[in-house]
């Protein structure tokens, strides 16, 4: 069994909980602007609102000790630029289904349901990798030195290279 440390638990679980209220908040929105503008453009508007509201709780709630770094516009980019991968697994099993059967698309919150099992590991792991990261994950890199010019260090004569030489000579004037 891999080792899992309290924290990372503690995460997913939190991560579960706002998912929950997430699926409530996607459901509330498609059924809400299905009559207006139809199942398809309600549950991909649906699945933003959602995102959002879930991006701000796991900021407050469930990563509210580390990865905060970023301005919190920032932030929300990269979460939805992030779970992009857990948008196309949640839609595309919500999409799938709606077009598999007509009960689907007459509770769409069955297939909602079903989208969120899908997108939540790949979401939860993405969240936590790229979004709510801790401010130094890696240790200091050794960056190269800018040294000014110093006349009392000698300079390796004999340096120029053939490239510079073939170009010299092509702008010799004669």
């Amino acid at each position: 069994m891999p080792n899992l440390s309290s924290q990372k638990i503690t995460q997913f679980l939190k991560f579960g909980v706002v998912g929950l209220l997430g699926l409530c908040w996607d459901t509330g929105t498609v059924y809400s602007l299905r009559p207006f503008v139809g199942l398809t453009i309600a549950t991909i508007a649906a699945y933003f609102i959602a995102a959002s509201i879930n991006w701000l709780i796991n900021r407050l709630w469930t990563f509210r000790n580390v990865g905060n770094q970023h301005h919190f516009v920032i932030q929300w980019l990269r979460f939805l630029a992030g779970n992009s991968l857990g948008f196309f697994l949640n839609r595309g099993c919500v999409f799938t289904l709606f077009h598999l059967s007509p009960i689907f698309k007459t509770y769409p919150v069955l297939a909602l349901a079903a989208g969120a099992a899908a997108g939540m590991m790949a979401n939860f792991h993405i969240s936590r990798k790229l979004v709510f990261h801790p401010e130094s994950t890696h240790p200091e890199r050794k960056t190269a030195e800018i040294v000014p010019f110093q006349p009392e260090r000698a300079v390796v004569q004999n340096t120029v290279s053939s490239r510079t030489a073939v170009v010299n000579s092509r702008s010799k004037l004669g």
